[in-house]
């Protein structure tokens, strides 16, 4: 399971995005980019997170580590904004958290060139889970200790929020024309080779067990977190094999 650990300061709202993320102390003297649950995109967002976070770390790909937060909504009491005093308020209990890479850096495919290699696995990777928010516009990379780390998977699996067709929505294809990697000619081969086969069922399994019950309970359709679980990994299970063929709109990949 996720480490655990309790806010014990808000510093502040991070103005990015559509969720609108906090960072805080803990417990355990980390600081942390916190996802609220009473966002608007709700506790779904935080199990693609969770989902896609994980599954990158174990594909080898760099994501900050993820932990649970718990959070007591009294922390908002002196913070002065109305919207982030509603999120702390509607946000009690567990949320999720990232660590915080100081000093990091916006990736600028002008300043940091990516080799085929690297994009290639990316690319492969935002395919398998349907991520729609890594564009030139909006990479969600970040440049830190001169590696290139993946943030941001709220925007992804978008067949969690229709269960019944999942299947068929998890079977499109990827177009990834506006991909942010996709100037840099990714071997798409390469990491179908390499990333496709260590996305097995004990893998997603493994997964899939990183989310908190308490964010899957209460699901239509679903009698336990653990069923829930099983339905997540099959569409990715399915998908790994096949996407590589399925990625559209980028000149010159291997």
């Amino acid at each position: 399971m996720l480490k655990e650990v309790n806010a014990t300061r808000f510093i502040t709202p991070l103005r990015e995005g559509g969720s609108l993320p906090g960072l805080v102390e803990a417990d355990d003297f980390g600081t942390y980019v916190l996802k609220f649950t009473g966002a608007g995109q709700g506790r779904k967002t935080l199990v693609a997170e969770v989902v896609c976070g994980e599954l990158a770390r174990r594909l080898g790909l760099r994501v900050p580590r993820l932990v649970t937060i718990g959070l007591d909504p009294v922390l908002g009491l002196g913070e002065p904004d109305e919207q982030v005093q509603e999120l702390l308020r509607s946000s009690g209990g567990t949320n999720l958290g990232m660590d915080f890479l100081s000093g990091a850096l916006g990736f600028d495919p002008l300043a940091f060139p990516v080799d085929p290699e690297e994009a290639g696995r990316i690319v492969w990777f935002d395919a398998l889970v349907g991520n729609v928010d890594r564009s030139w516009r909006n990479p969600n990379l970040l440049r830190w200790r001169g590696g290139l780390w993946l943030i941001d998977h709220g925007a992804t699996m978008i067949w969690h929020h229709n269960w019944p067709g999942a299947e068929a929505s998890a079977a499109r294809p990827y177009d990834a024309s506006d991909h942010a990697l996709a100037p840099f000619a990714p071997d798409l081969a390469a990491a179908a080779a390499r990333l496709a086969p260590l996305v097995a069922e004990d893998l997603l399994a493994e997964v899939t067990a990183e989310i908190p019950d308490v964010w899957l309970a209460g699901e239509p359709g679903f009698d336990t977190p653990d069923e829930l679980r099983r339905a997540y990994a099959r569409p990715l299970l399915a998908r790994a094999a096949v996407i590589h063929e399925r990625i559209t709109g980028i000149e010159g990949a291997k």
